[in-house]
């Protein structure tokens, strides 16, 4: 059984904050090419962005953050650039990983691993399990993930799982097989550096998740304008196919974030 419900079955619980965010990085490339830096020292500093952004998520209470980090179509890019960016992800492992244990945050990684060396493998199954009691925020990073790529292993595991059901099947009997089965639906999508297109990211779960799309490129995407995504999360009317008069006291309620401190 899925541990989430479903937005189209059920109305969900909402609040002022977010309790999940999904977020598409993009805008690295642009970034190094306005500065007349090669394209990977904008992915270099995009992951300086993902620190920031953690810590800004444990700050504000949100307790799921999904960044798609590798798509299934990004092995189209050049193979060099291809090269770097799996480099890139093994050193954030071995950097990161220390500083999410220590702050209380659970890594997991989603997506077609089996393509991946089995270097990159063993260090993100390592990574998971260092953390895997964490739960002061759920970090998911979507690697070599698509969305009609999780939607049909999800189909393939239930055939297996349910062999007799003779083509009787509901959401219910999907649900548990989906890649983050273990999270609740995004409340927020976000997706930076202009572009105005989901580009197969989570398709089954972003059902009824508000979208927010900001010119901001990634790696200046700060704190600040991550609030801005928060504000106009807190503007949205979350009906879920109801009527507006149906919300009874519905009003947007005003964004606090804590002061907490975060080890950096």
């Amino acid at each position: 059984m899925a541990l989430f419900g479903s937005s189209t079955r059920n109305v969900p619980a909402t609040s002022a904050v977010p309790r999940h965010v999904a977020i598409i990085m993009d805008g690295n490339g642009r970034w190094a090419k306005k500065r007349l830096l090669p394209r990977f020292a904008g992915h270099r500093r995009g992951v300086e962005t993902v620190r920031e952004t953690v810590r800004a998520c444990l700050e504000r209470g949100i307790e799921y953050l999904t960044l798609f980090a590798f798509s299934s179509e990004n092995w189209r890019r050049p193979e060099e650039e291809v090269s770097l960016l799996m480099q890139l992800f093994r050193r954030a492992l071995k950097d990161e990983v220390s500083k999410l244990h220590r702050n209380g945050v659970r890594l997991r990684v989603v997506g077609d691993l089996s393509r991946f060396e089995p270097e990159l493998q063993t260090l993100i199954q390592v990574s998971e399990q260092r953390t895997a009691a964490n739960e002061q925020l759920i970090l998911t990073i979507a690697a070599n993930y698509g969305g009609r790529w999780d939607i049909l292993q999800a189909v393939r595991r239930m055939l297996i799982s349910q062999p007799d059901a003779s083509g009787e099947w509901s959401e219910s009997d999907l649900a548990p097989h989906l890649a983050m089965s273990y999270a609740p639906e995004p409340d927020l999508f976000i997706r930076t550096g202009g572009e105005q297109r989901i580009s197969n990211f989570l398709l089954w779960q972003l059902a009824y998740s508000e979208l927010y799309f900001t010119d901001v490129l990634w790696p200046e995407f700060d704190s600040a304008a991550f609030d801005g995504a928060l504000a106009s999360y807190q503007q949205r009317e979350r009906r879920f196919g109801r009527t507006s008069e149906q919300l009874v006291g519905h009003s947007p309620a005003t964004h606090s974030p804590t002061d907490s401190r975060i080890d950096a």
